[in-house]
């Protein structure tokens, strides 16, 4: 071949080049199967949420009950160990009432309830988690232990004097109880029942004299 001839051929092959290779029918047809398995399940995904939110609406769930309807004093003790200090020892029995007027069930999450004596933490009582069916009344109990903390100065002080000179100490109990209701086996963003009470306690007559619980800003 000449130079010429060559030269032509190179010009050719420039003005023309090798066309590029198609991709293979399998990759295109797998590729169009994972989006079309993709697009059924957002289509499921959002029919089930669609269905949800009508059972929602039709049911209008509503927020559970959560009362502390007893509280027993089954010790107390004050014991002071120096001229600015003391120990307490405290026992009380709660009685909480969960209400459940809806028309599913509510799964409640453990929750926790401290006792407190001006802002310090005394001891705390535990509930465990349980399911409640619709429209029912349920009892739960707890204890709350306190073996003898030590209330140092103006705490100390105080608690002495209301126990010898009103036979009264105030305590407050607090806790946050969780909850989530159950609709169609599936479980709803959680609520939150803030329980805050207060209780007066006589020391000699080691009862309870006196109950307020507030729930959720409500006062009862």
């Amino acid at each position: 071949m000449t130079s010429r001839q060559a030269n032509g051929v190179a010009q050719e092959r420039r003005r023309y080049p090798p066309p590029l290779p198609q991709p293979s029918s399998s990759s295109a047809s797998f590729r169009g199967c994972c989006c079309c398995l993709f697009l059924l399940f957002s289509f499921l995904a959002l029919l089930v949420l669609a269905a949800v939110l009508v059972v929602i609406l039709v049911v209008k769930p509503r927020k559970p009950e959560f009362d502390l309807q007893q509280v027993s004093v089954q010790y107390m003790g004050i014991n002071p160990t120096a001229a600015s200090s003391a120990t307490v020892s405290l026992v009380i029995h709660m009685v909480f009432v969960a209400s459940n007027d809806n028309k599913v069930g509510i799964q409640y999450s453990e929750s926790r309830f401290t006792a407190m004596y001006r802002g310090i933490p005394l001891g705390r009582g535990t509930i465990a988690g349980f399911y409640q069916p619709a429209h029912s009344v349920r009892r739960i109990e707890t204890t709350i232990a306190v073996d003898r903390v030590n209330l140092l100065q103006a705490e100390a002080a105080d608690m002495v004097r209301d126990a010898s000179l009103n036979d009264r100490v105030e305590f407050r109990i607090v806790g946050d109880v969780g909850a989530k209701i159950r609709i169609l086996g599936v479980t709803s963003p959680g609520v939150e029942v803030s329980v805050d009470c207060s209780i007066a306690i006589s020391p000699t007559k080691q009862a309870l004299i006196n109950k307020q619980c507030g729930f959720d800003g409500l006062t009862i």
